[in-house]
């Protein structure tokens, strides 16, 4: 297996990782609520997926 004879320098290896980059969250309304919620996960507000109560959320 093949090594590097030298050191890449910092600049190159951040050049490398300049496309790692954090995808913002997708955030949708919840049909029972409207209060935003993630896609296909239950309202941590109401405790309803898909038009059904599920859970019921922890009084805050």
């Amino acid at each position: 297996m093949a090594l590097p004879k030298r050191r890449h320098s910092h600049t190159r290896g951040a050049k490398r990782r300049t496309h790692y980059k954090f995808a913002v969250p997708m955030v949708v309304n919840c049909s029972h609520c409207e209060q935003p919620k993630l896609p296909h996960h239950v309202c941590p507000n109401c405790g309803y997926y898909n038009g059904k109560p599920v859970i019921t959320p922890k009084e805050k």
